[in-house]
């Protein structure tokens, strides 16, 4: 009876070891979290919450269901890679159903009820202006993937696509010398990018190419009905037609300027908005020869990209296309993934903080960097549309600085 204690007794301190062990560990691990995430974000031992936010129905689902698939195999192959500070990134996804209140709202409700590390998301100026204020007052981070119109810079924003000196006036310069182009005719979907874009383009053809405008026209998002407009163009036979038109309008108006017979054979296109994406519903027949000024194709013959080009299809079929904003939106996880480990901290100021000089060597657009204004260095190139749907690069840049706020352009 006796003997009954003294044999219970090792057992007894080796479970209180082993929970000791455990209290332990647990505790070590809930310092490591206070320490990376002292702000109340949605961060734990083992997961960190993101935010995607954009338009997966409405009239712009053609454009961001790329930029959602892309975001999406960036943080698959981050976790697969061990995470972000040892965390799997969780993903909440909300629709911004291409209404700008309603991306609004959803920010709102990422930042404010998810509490979301980051968010990646929106694609039209508009989208972007709607959501900002909301970014801004909450101090979240937004990584934004489209080109665009410049003229901003947010301390809560990180734009990883291109802004106007690198997409409108290196597109502009590139067809004045190639083409001869001297008078060229303006066109935009009636939204706050292309009609600022079309200002910069205006004063960049009239005050430093010596080119004039014969014509600038403005149409709803969603608008399918061109015919007065390409009697228009054939009239006034502009030597470029300088195009900003967005969403499922390119179907229509593309389609419209091949039954037209306004083809690349009459007359030169340059455009800021159709890449590969837009072009699975264009169809590469109703573009070919045309232009587009973009930073990255497709077709880009690099290591970089032919992996990543692989991964995309082998995750989302053989027939999935990669346009320009869907390659920028793929490069928001990765640059948050690097910020975050420099800083050592999911807290927003922090990542802020450690953002510029980020460089990212596996872009497969080749390389970037984030400049001080959070915009990146990139390239300029222009492709060619093929048959096939695909991009033939006929012009690349050296690395262009961005500069948001170009000095006479404002």
């Amino acid at each position: 009876m006796d003997s009954q204690p003294i044999r219970l007794l090792p057992r007894r301190l080796a479970v209180g070891a082993a929970a000791l062990s455990l209290l332990a560990a647990s505790l070590f691990s809930h310092v490591a979290s206070a320490e990376v995430n002292t702000t109340g974000l949605a961060v734990t031992d083992s997961e960190v919450t993101v935010g995607i936010l954009h338009s997966a129905t409405g009239t712009m689902a053609i454009s961001e269901t790329g930029s959602i698939q892309a975001e999406r195999l960036a943080i698959e192959q981050i976790n697969a890679s061990g995470g972000v500070l040892g965390r799997q990134i969780k993903v909440i996804q909300e629709d911004g159903a291409s209404d700008w209140p309603t991306f609004a709202e959803k920010a709102r409700k990422l930042l404010v009820g998810d509490k979301v590390a980051t968010v990646f998301g929106c694609w039209t100026s508009a989208s972007r202006k709607a959501v900002l204020p909301v970014f801004e007052k909450e101090n979240g981070l937004l990584y934004y993937p489209t080109f665009y119109e410049g003229l901003e810079q947010s301390k809560n924003v990180i734009y990883t696509g291109q802004e106007a000196t690198q997409q409108i006036l290196a597109g502009l310069d590139w067809v004045a010398k190639e083409k001869g182009a001297k008078t060229f005719y303006l066109l935009g979907s009636d939204y706050i990018w292309p009609r600022t874009s079309m200002k910069i383009a205006r004063k960049h053809i009239e005050n430093v190419l010596g080119g004039k405008v014969v014509g600038e026209e403005y149409y709803p998002l969603g608008n399918t009905q061109f015919g007065s407009l390409l009697n228009k163009i054939k009239l006034r036979k502009p030597d470029v037609v300088f195009a900003a038109v967005v969403g499922g309008s390119n179907v229509a108006f593309y389609k419209q300027m091949k039954a037209a017979g306004v083809t690349a054979d009459k007359q030169t296109l340059l455009t800021l908005s159709v890449t590969e994406d837009e072009l699975l519903g264009i169809g590469g027949e109703n573009m070919e020869g045309f232009y587009a000024s973009m930073k990255y194709f497709q077709s880009l013959d690099n290591p970089n990209n032919v992996a990543f080009v692989e991964a995309f299809k082998a995750k989302y079929g053989k027939d999935a296309v990669i346009g320009d904003v869907t390659q920028a939106a793929y490069l928001g996880p990765w640059l948050w993934k690097a910020a975050v480990e420099k800083a050592g901290s999911f807290d927003i100021d922090k990542v802020v903080a450690a953002s510029p000089g980020i460089e990212l060597g596996t872009a497969p657009e080749g390389y970037v960097k984030v400049h001080d204004n959070h915009h990146l260095w990139s390239k300029t190139r222009i492709g060619e549309v093929q048959k096939d749907g695909q991009f033939k690069v006929v012009f690349e840049s050296d690395l262009i600085e961005p500069n948001p706020f170009p000095e006479g352009y404002q």
